[in-house]
């Protein structure tokens, strides 16, 4: 429908042109007789088209097309990315829909009756119980179902404790602008810690005037090294001195390839922790589900910023997910996608070593991204010709907060998770072609 809607309001068919009869369209498009039918009678019934016996189907007279210029400045033709290399989500072809649809259907079976009423804040206990035991087994992280919040992804978790938080925020140099976005929003200030090979630079929080810290301490975002067992415990000491809070944000802690995965900084010490974890990079961002560990004093403030009921994920997505963990269909997930995500990071670090090896790769023991090192201003050359070869990266400096005291740096961010496997290796060449030659 929108392409006849656009073809008459272009002129490409001029009023009174005779369209075919259903069931020839029907045939030459594959489609239903009765979805050819059901579209003439909405464009009749919004006056693109006349319908009378006899005469069949025509463009109708009214349809005045648009002058040829202003039909060209209203709808600008937009090419968008043949190749996705944004830091963004997983692999969208990977998502184990046979899986995820046999879970979805035993957790609607199991169902009791009060699922379909009022939702608990906190979110379903099935899902804060097998979240306890898989976090406990995979991240080292000590909590109980009482102490686990489900929210709407990351985001909405950060939202809310910037809600109920004291004081400016400390963050990583280097990050995401719209969690900064976030705390802003909330009325939090923030202060950036320099980041170096061994994480944030946990010496500058002292003297900060910082009532808590977001950290991505396994795998720093989007620089990549993780946070040096010292300053680990560094950052505890700090929090147990001041009072202060560590928001660990352990975005991809399920995929680890060139070591043993690094604990949750979480379990050092629970009461001065939060936790948060999300399903975007090991399933699907689409699912909108997260989760905080919270410690006990911070639960009942929470649960207040959140609402008095459940309002942002759903009670069988919850359910859903809390059989697939149980049942182990979680776990293979995460091993086929380790491998896979592996292959592809592998073939990354080939490509570029073959094809472009001034170009320096790091953080990439783990992950879904890489990040490639630029010589210094030619991020935002890389950037326009990255476009012109049909790829969508990110660019290092987006990321830097405004106030850093860290000079910028010039660099691509690149997501390997994201094309689908038939399109990864042609990815691959136009990010070659848009690199800058050697110096």
């Amino acid at each position: 429908m929108r392409a006849l809607r656009e073809a008459i309001g272009s002129g490409q068919l001029a009023p009174g042109t005779r369209l075919p009869p259903y069931r020839s369209l029907a045939r030459d498009l594959g489609i239903a007789l009765n979805t050819v039918g059901a579209a003439y009678a909405e464009l009749v019934a919004e006056g693109w088209l006349t319908a009378r016996q006899g005469s069949g189907t025509r463009v109708a007279r009214r349809a005045t097309p648009l002058p040829a210029e202003r039909a060209r400045r209203a709808t600008p033709p937009v090419r968008p990315p043949a190749y996705d290399l944004m830091p963004s989500s997983p692999d969208a072809t990977a998502f184990p829909r046979n899986a995820w649809l046999t879970s979805a259907r035993r957790a609607l079976n199991a169902a009791p009756h009060e699922a379909f009423g009022v939702g608990d804040p906190r979110g379903r206990v099935e899902l804060r119980t097998q979240l306890t035991e898989y976090l406990a087994r995979a991240r080292g992280v000590r909590t109980s179902p009482r102490q686990i919040i489900i929210c709407a992804g990351f985001a909405h978790a950060l939202r809310l404790l910037g809600q109920v938080l004291d004081g400016p925020v400390a963050v990583e140099s280097y990050g995401l602008g719209f969690h900064r976005s976030l705390l802003t929003g909330a009325g939090r200030t923030t202060v950036p810690l320099r980041v170096d090979a061994g994480g944030a630079r946990i010496d500058e929080l002292p003297g900060s005037d910082a009532g808590a810290v977001l950290l991505t301490p396994a795998h720093q975002y989007p620089t990549g090294g993780p946070l040096r067992p010292e300053r680990r415990a560094a950052v505890i000491d700090w929090a147990r001195a001041t009072g202060g809070v560590v928001l660990e944000d352990d975005y991809d802690g399920e995929f680890r390839y060139d070591r043993q995965p690094v604990g949750a900084v979480q379990g050092l010490d629970p009461d001065r922790v939060v936790y948060l974890g999300s399903a975007s990079k090991s399933l699907s961002p689409a699912l909108r589900l997260g989760w905080m560990a919270v410690p006990a004093h911070l639960v009942d403030e929470i649960l207040g910023a959140k609402g008095v009921r459940e309002l942002w994920s759903g009670a069988l997505d919850q359910l859903t997910l809390a059989d697939f963990i149980a049942c182990g269909a979680y776990d293979r997930h995460l091993r086929r996608m380790r491998l896979s995500y592996r292959r592809r990071r592998d073939q990354l670090v080939t490509t570029l070593a073959e094809r472009a090896p001034h170009i320096r790769v790091s953080g990439i023991a783990a992950g879904l991204h890489a990040v490639l090192e630029l010589p210094p201003g030619t991020e935002q050359d890389t950037l326009r010709a990255a476009r012109r070869h049909g790829l969508a990266v990110d660019g290092l400096a987006g990321y830097r907060h405004p106030d850093s005291p860290m000079p910028p740096r010039d660099g691509l961010v690149i997501g390997y998770g994201t094309p689908p496997e038939h399109s990864f290796t042609a990815a691959l060449h136009a990010l070659c072609l848009a690199l800058p030659d050697p110096a």
